[in-house]
């Protein structure tokens, strides 16, 4: 199984007519998602051809060719002529609150929001407005989900691991990438990268709660990094609401106090929100955490020794 996103998701791109979103829709194909609409109220009623060439994990299952996708005015349209209920957005931060808004107000399932550079406040406002309509929303400035050899929503490479039993959430794209590549060995259920700024529509403890309820999933990776303490809430939803085990890395031992770094959500003031305050948190529950990305995925392999 695989947690939010499987091989029968059938996937909106938001922007698809725009230089990221062709080039993401053609990797996101060539992986096999199923990508059955584009949006753009400017060019409702065309499509756009896609030469696919099958990449991944799983890629077997598709065929090379010449895919066209249509384009729609609005998502609303794209998911009654499609059935979709998955929608991903590569539109510019301007206006990626009206994107996210119209996706929530088409009631889709998963809203997955690539876009970097969305100011707070409308990061705030969509969040509040999804959490009110009852839609998931993962992102922004994050890489996406992939439930390997089955879907790939957003820019995860698909080439880097198999399916297998681990279920993995980061804060931080390029970790994201890196521990699937570490843990290639034993493979994952889903992999969600859920963004770093200070504004997300999936956390942590919300991946945790979603793997701990999938059977398939049997261990969990946790990747955080300095800032916020979204890391020691995890933690005590870990001690109250989660049997599996759970390995976890902190990104940012090195920083120096008192400096953002990297996302937006990264600030660090005193001992608060210190990659040491959060590895105590962590390992005070009964977590394993790692140094390195690597002796982090030596941990999650010794599960499965």
């Amino acid at each position: 199984m695989a947690i939010l996103l499987d091989e029968n998701s059938k996937v909106i791109v938001q922007g698809m007519t725009g230089a990221e979103g062709q080039k993401h829709t053609r990797r996101m194909l060539s992986a096999g998602t199923q990508i059955v609409a584009g949006t753009n109220p400017r060019k409702a009623g065309t499509s756009v051809d896609f030469e696919v060439t099958p990449t991944g994990y799983g890629s077997e299952k598709v065929e090379a060719g010449t895919v066209s996708v249509p384009v729609y005015g609005t998502v609303k349209e794209a998911k009654e002529a499609t059935g979709a209920t998955v929608s991903v957005i590569f539109v510019p931060p301007p206006f990626a609150k009206a994107a996210v808004i119209e996706a929530v107000d088409a009631d889709l399932d998963l809203v997955v929001i690539i876009t970097e550079g969305i100011p707070v406040k409308d990061s705030a406002e969509f969040f509040t407005y999804a959490q009110e309509k009852g839609v998931r929303l993962i992102g922004p400035n994050c890489p996406g989900i992939i439930s390997p050899e089955k879907s790939n929503v957003g820019i995860t490479p698909p080439d880097i691991t198999p399916a297998g039993p681990i279920g993995l959430v980061s804060k931080s794209g390029t970790l994201t990438y890196q521990m699937m590549y570490e843990l290639r060995d034993v493979g994952f259920t889903t992999c969600i990268g859920i963004g770093g700024d200070p504004v997300i529509g999936t956390t942590h403890i919300d991946a945790l709660k979603a793997f701990e309820e999938d059977p398939d999933t049997k261990a969990i990776v946790m990747i955080g990094e300095i800032g916020g303490d979204a890391e020691e809430r995890a933690a005590a939803y870990i001690k109250e609401h989660v049997t599996k085990p759970v390995v976890g890395y902190v990104a940012g031992f090195t920083a120096p106090e008192g400096k953002t770094m990297g996302h937006a959500g990264a600030i660090v003031t005193g001992s608060v929100g210190t990659a040491a305050a959060k590895k105590e948190a962590l390992e005070a529950v009964g977590v394993k955490v790692g140094r390195t990305p690597t002796e982090t995925a030596n941990l999650a392999r010794e599960l499965f020794a």
